[in-house]
């Protein structure tokens, strides 16, 4: 690194090198002792200073290194002596980046090309600051300048995808992108083109204002010539005819891409699409979106019945001859193709359905033996009515049947057929015992061809794997229709067993994971998370497996390590993304710009992001809402908590993405809102593309409301312990008015907070008033209790401090406090009741005690803590008498109610978890596994009765040692035990958190 370095601030090379070999090396104490030494020698230098900076910011004094930075900021900008050079900037830069000041380093560079307005190496640095702080505009102005001063061909580019960064955000349109074409085509009048990526560029901007003609044209004409790989050309040809409309010149163009691209399936749905005139892709994105062909189209076509047949009948001619030349290779593509076809004549009134069969079975007898097989054809399936598929499953067991070949490809086979009943549905029809039947022989199955893994690696996958998912989603729905706890402990175990022969299979962790949540040992869950290894974009995709449940636990010191981890690799890559752009743009690689600079827009809107964000505020008011004093402080730092509903506001719930990968979820729980375990089973769940994709758009729109309503939380909790402290007579105002702007913003809060639960402020009220007098029952709150519960307690806290006509008696009474405290304990006691042993009735009612206790008690214990701290300032202080202390007594009467009758409600919680929590774990353990250790011949055990035989009789001679040894370590009651410690270590967790209110409750109390 020093080798590159000549004079800096007139500092000598050899005076340099040491400095920078040491940080290279990681050498910080000696790099700061040759700093030292340069800094005797040179004290004023900008360039000494930044190195020192640096090595201080590496050594993790960041405070030492900010003060130094701005040190040697403040001498590059007073005296016109030092140079001016891109080395110091560039150091001091590196240093405000890591600080996340690069604000300040922006300042430094333009400074800087304020006294150098022509030096092109220190606007350069500019347009580095600016691409690193995401100001495309800026950007755009810096490369232009750099353009008129250099007129060199990569700085109008720059430009250009300047420009297409502020339209792909949403900023300018058409008259930003004819600005970038007038600059290029002025450019190409005088200098040309000379990369194929500014040919690139060029295309894409003529496509994004839909002038697909002159698109062609340049890619026909001279320019064209330079993007040398011809299949990408033909796609950007083919991709231009059909966005322009001219359908059979584009699929033209794709059937030129497939005779040399057999195996390209979009090339050939587009290649289809645009013989038949039914492809709309191209046609549908707006500028600046990209395309994403769909994997199967949908539309019917609208040619006419002659034309269509005719059309058909080509593309088969075409498909069979791509068959016959690809004959020895390994791509499916073409006999894929068939089955298109066919799909497309039965969509069209001009297929048959035995031709349709036939091509499923023709591709099951080439490919049935590849994992990938019921992927490839489960679009397909669409198309086929229930009766259908159970004839087409009917004639692939047939066809298998008749096919004699090897062990692996007959297993394969198996494999896929038992995968087909489970996309076709055909496990949900059949009744309970002959589902259980399946379960038996698939278990089976994995135990005998066990053996033809010996000589496997640990880390190859094992043969037969998918069957022991398939017998656990199979014993899970079994459990889902009987409510029998041993068929849930058997998926538990089976999968277990799986992980002890072979660790690294990550679907079985992500079932367990979702498993042991279910059964309340969330900590367990959380270590099988922790196994996933996930790492870097990974996080965005699979966090969404823990995250939820974590947020309604009493785990919050996991919760936090899991949010700081999320919330710094999204910081982390946010910063490194702007690295990328920037090296992209000196690399010249500009469709790779546009990219980034996508993908970081996709990340910057990621409704997890919001939530992780907006969650690690709620966190701290949670833990510090023991105490009013620390609560203020959290409330503080959250500008009084108007910095959350600035961070969540209506555009930016409406720009949100879900980067969620939800297909890896398991059957029972296709989003975080959904758990089929949770309801009755009396209709059975619906697996298909179309209704998931419909369950998807349901919970994208219910996490777009629950992010609203939580990011109303901070501010209301400020709010109503100012509203509390006003209601009492000192803090009232000298003119005698208390202030009213608090009261009416909090109103205009809890009006939107009802609306979202689906009720104006008053029929809202009227609920709660309702269920507390006992004229309606709990299930009136719905699944919102939570919800619920938080409205009545900031209800309390508004109606202390308004004048308004509402739920106050005639008396000065406030029956506020009555509604919310009789609310309060109904939905606490009503959850306690219901929830018997976690081990007996898993379920979904423990994380909603937690949020009531957590979360709503917490808020109303400050709203308490808020009016007694303002009633009695100093503990022992008497009040002046006064008119307005008649009503004290009244209220400190109903005060003193609400804190004994909180304290009362959550002592019956404790009571319950101890009385859980004291159970020996004997007794537990004998009641868990007695679930499954059973003789019956029907009934939760069957598959288990198969492990333990198997492994009672399995011979290291046939397994070989690893797989034998393995064996041998498996033990069922470890299992059980860790399900017991789990959900005792929650319910530790919880009754600490249940301890420490009523602590903080008695101390209330004792203050009155």
């Amino acid at each position: 690194m020093a080798s590159k370095f000549g004079l800096a601030g007139g500092i000598p090379e050899r005076r340099v090198r040491p400095i920078w070999d040491a940080i290279d090396s990681r050498q910080y104490k000696n790099a700061l002792k040759h700093s030292a030494s340069l800094l005797s020698k040179f004290p004023n230098s900008p360039y000494a200073l930044a190195l020192k900076a640096l090595i201080l910011e590496r050594m993790g004094k960041s405070e030492e290194a900010l003060s130094i930075c701005l040190n040697a900021k403040e001498l590059l900008c007073m005296s016109d002596s030092f140079l001016m050079d891109d080395l110091s900037l560039s150091t001091l830069q590196i240093v405000f980046q890591r600080l996340d000041r690069l604000d300040l380093a922006t300042g430094c560079y333009e400074f800087a090309c304020g006294k150098f307005p022509n030096n092109l190496e220190l606007i350069m640095g500019l347009f580095n600051c600016y691409v690193r702080e995401y100001s495309y505009v800026k950007q755009q102005q810096t490369a232009i300048k750099m353009y008129k001063l250099a007129g060199e061909e990569r700085f109008l580019l720059w430009a250009v995808c300047s420009i297409q960064s502020q339209v792909f955000c949403g900023h300018g349109g058409e008259k930003l992108l004819a600005l970038a074409e007038g600059l290029l085509k002025k450019h190409i009048v005088s200098h040309s083109l000379h990369e194929p990526e500014a040919v690139t560029v060029y295309i894409s901007v003529l496509e994004q204002q839909g002038k697909y003609g002159d698109a062609l044209e340049v890619l026909s004409g001279k320019l064209g010539s330079l993007l040398s790989i011809e299949v990408d050309r033909l796609h950007l040809q083919g991709r231009l005819l059909a966005r322009a409309g001219d359908n059979a010149a584009a699929a033209c163009t794709f059937q030129k891409i497939l005779e040399s691209c057999p195996d390209d399936w979009q090339c050939f749905l587009h290649y289809l699409g645009c013989l038949l005139e039914d492809d709309k892709s191209w046609c549908n994105g707006s500028i600046g979106e990209p395309v994403h062909p769909p994997k199967s189209v949908e539309n019917l076509s609208h040619v006419p019945d002659d034309m269509f047949d005719s059309r058909v009948s080509d593309a088969s001619i075409f498909v069979q001859k791509l068959q016959t030349e690809s004959r020895t290779e390994p791509v499916r593509g073409p006999y894929l193709a068939i089955l298109e076809l066919e799909r497309r004549k039965y969509l069209h009134g001009k297929g048959e359905k035995e031709k349709l069969l036939n091509a499923f079975e023709q591709y099951f007898c080439r490919f049935g033996h590849l994992a990938c097989f019921c992927s490839d054809v489960e679009a397909f399936l669409e198309v086929l009515t229930p009766d259908e598929k159970m004839d087409l499953l009917e004639m692939l067991m047939k066809s298998s049947a008749s096919l004699s070949m090897g062990p692996t490809r007959s297993l394969g086979q198996s494999l896929t057929l038992q995968k087909m009943q489970e996309i076709i549905g055909n496990y949900y029809k059949l009744p309970a015992s002959e589902l259980e039947g399946f379960a038996v022989k698939m278990i089976d199955m994995y135990c005998r061809i066990l053996p033809l893994s010996r000589d496997l690696d640990l880390q190859e996958g094992m043969h037969g794997e998918e069957l022991l998912c398939m017998v656990s989603n199979l014993l899970v729905q079994l459990f889902w229709r009987s409510r029998r706890l041993g068929y849930l402990l058997e998926a538990v175990m089976v999968l277990e067993f799986g992980l002890t022969i072979r660790r690294y299979v990550w679907q079985y962790k992500i079932l367990l994971l979702h498993l042991y949540s279910h059964l309340g040992a969330l900590p367990v869950a959380y270590e099988w998370y922790g196994t996933l290894d996930v790492k870097n974009i990974l996080l965005e995709t699979v966090l969404h497996h823990i995250l939820p449940q974590m947020l309604s636990s009493p785990l919050w010191v996991d919760l936090n390590n899991i949010l700081k981890d999320y919330l710094k690799f999204m910081d982390d890559h946010f910063r490194e993304s702007a690295d990328l752009t920037f090296l992209a743009f000196h690399h010249r690689n500009y469709s790779k710009v546009i990219e980034f600079v996508q993908f970081k827009d996709q990340l910057q809107h990621s409704n997890q992001y919001l939530v992780a964000r907006l969650e690690s505020y709620i966190l701290r008011l949670k833990e510090k809402a023991g105490s009013i004093e620390e609560e203020e402080c959290v409330l503080e730092s959250m500008n009084c908590g108007t910095q959350v509903l600035e961070l969540v506001s209506e555009t930016s719930c409406n720009s949100l993405t879900f980067n969620e990968d939800l297909q890896t979820r398991p059957w029972w729980t296709p989003t975080s809102l959904k758990n089929y375990l949770l309801e009755t089973c009396e209709e059975l769940p619906c697996c298909s593309r179309e209704s998931l994709l419909k369950c998807r758009r349901e919970w994208e729109v219910n996490m777009q409301k629950i992010i609203q309503k939580r990011s109303f939380l901070p501010r209301m909790i400020y709010l109503s312990i100012r509203c509390a402290s006003n209601s009492v007579k000192e803090n009232i105002e000298s003119n005698g008015s208390i202030d009213s702007s608090v009261c009416l913003e909090l109103k205009s809060l809890l009006a939107h907070y009802a609306d979202i639960l689906g009720f104006s402020l008053n029929d809202a009220v009227e609920v709660l008033v309702e269920v507390s007098d006992g004229r309606k029952s709990l299930e009136a709150l719905g699944s919102n209790m939570v919800d619920w519960l938080n409205l009545a307690v900031f209800y309390n806290a508004w109606s202390l401090n308004s004048h308004e006509d509402g739920h106050s008696g005639g008396d000065g009474s406030r029956p506020a406090w009555h509604i919310v405290t009789a609310v309060l304990e109904k939905c606490v006691l009503h959850k306690v009741r219901v929830l018997a042993s976690l081990v007996c009735f898993p379920g979904g009612d423990l994380p909603m005690l937690v949020q009531m206790i957590a979360e709503s008690l917490a808020w109303h214990h400050l709203v308490l803590q808020s009016y007694v701290q303002s009633w009695l300032p100093c503990g022992k202080k008497k009040k002046k008498a006064g008119p307005a202390d008649q009503s004290s007594p009244l209220l400190s009467h109903m005060v003193l109610e609400s804190i004994s009758s909180l304290r009362a409600t959550l002592q019956v919680v404790a009571k319950w978890l101890r009385e859980q929590i004291d159970r020996t774990e004997g007794e537990t353990l004998d009641l868990c596994l007695s679930s499954v250790e059973t003789e019956y011949e029907e009934g939760p055990g069957q598959v288990f009765r198969i492990l333990k035989d198997f492994i009672s009789s399995a011979s290291e001679a046939e397994l070989g040692d690893r797989i034998f040894q393995a064996l041998k370590s498996w033990s069922p009651e470890e299992v059980a035990r860790k399900i017991v410690n789990g959900q005792h270590k929650i319910l530790s967790e919880f009754l600490q958190i249940c301890n420490s209110k009523m602590k903080k409750l008695e101390a209330l109390r004792q203050q009155i």
